[in-house]
């Protein structure tokens, strides 16, 4: 086994010991440099708080789950799969970036260094005619800026955000998932359109590869979309949708929120939002697009000085 290879099991089984936990799982990791360091027992090293968690994570780790997580990883990755833990050169820049990361994530098809200008475009699941519409342009509009458009594969502005942006010549789209990335897609009526994405981009799972849809993994899902983009784009949500969580947690993690001028004036939770700094409200689509190219530019003139 590789060095990396022993590193991405290693990172697996301590995974696998976490209390449920995994965004401190994968700060101890990140902060030790190696997980096999901290299998090995070597912790001392850590800030307090970790080295006890780190304690903690050795006392349920048992031997055989190094083998396991190796195994695992080999046979997903004949699948096509790879997998990226939070020590390797190919784990996403935007989400490294958030404190509540994921020790991993799981891909089928292809993460691009472009990525980096990801925009998220979320929504609900019952989207109004209008809502469909402006999510398609706005999409599609990114897409042809060479903006990458993030989505969560859900039924109504997810379908639709992704959508247009296959429709745009050499447009990119990237699916973050509520469920294993070995599972069937969900919702069923989305498989054909995930396999385009795939083809065109990525789809991305923080789960263990097998599984389910469970209610609980969505949360956990619009962390990894939100942390994989540099702003979120709120279309139509209620004050009970997944998207408005995103809205929050877009903040939380110090990206720019965008929410359109027809959701603030009918959601009073959006209203309360409007007043946060880093809240933009959209009233046309171009301007949100200038703004947008603007805020995605900004990495490529840093990298240039």
């Amino acid at each position: 086994m590789s060095d990396s290879a022993a590193e991405q099991a290693a990172v697996l089984a301590l995974t696998k010991a976490s209390p449920g936990e995994w965004y401190r799982t994968a700060a101890v990791i990140s902060e030790a440099g190696s997980a096999l360091k901290l299998l090995a027992g070597d912790a001392g090293f850590l800030s307090a708080p970790h080295q006890r968690y780190a304690e903690e994570l050795l006392r349920r780790v048992a031997p055989e789950d190094v083998q396991a997580a190796s195994d695992l990883i080999e046979s997903v990755a004949t699948q096509g799969i790879k997998l990226y833990t939070v020590l390797d050169a190919g784990y996403p820049a935007n989400l490294q970036m958030i404190y509540n990361r994921p020790p991993f994530i799981w891909v089928r098809g292809e993460l691009q260094p472009e990525d980096f200008r990801a925009i998220a475009v979320v929504g609900t699941r019952q989207a109004t005619d209008e809502g469909l519409r402006r999510a398609t342009r706005l999409a599609r509009d990114l897409a042809s800026e060479g903006v990458t458009v993030l989505s969560g594969l859900a039924k109504g502005i997810d379908t639709a955000a992704h959508t247009a942006a296959l429709e745009v010549g050499g447009g990119r789209t990237v699916a973050v998932v509520g469920h294993g990335i070995l599972t069937p897609i969900y919702p069923k009526e989305n498989r054909g359109l995930a396999e385009r994405v795939r083809e065109r981009g990525a789809i991305v799972s923080q789960f263990w590869p097998a599984s389910p849809p469970r209610q609980m993994n969505f949360p956990m899902r619009n962390v990894v979309m939100s942390g994989m983009a540099m702003g979120t784009v709120v279309v139509e949500a209620s004050a009970t949708s997944g998207a408005k969580m995103q809205a929050r947690l877009a903040l939380e993690h110090g990206k720019r929120l965008f929410l359109l001028e027809s959701l603030v004036e009918s959601q009073e939770w959006a209203r309360k939002y409007a007043q946060r700094p880093g809240v933009s409200i959209v009233r046309d689509l171009d301007d949100v697009l200038a703004v947008l190219v603007k805020l995605v530019s900004v990495p490529e003139q840093l990298m240039l000085l």
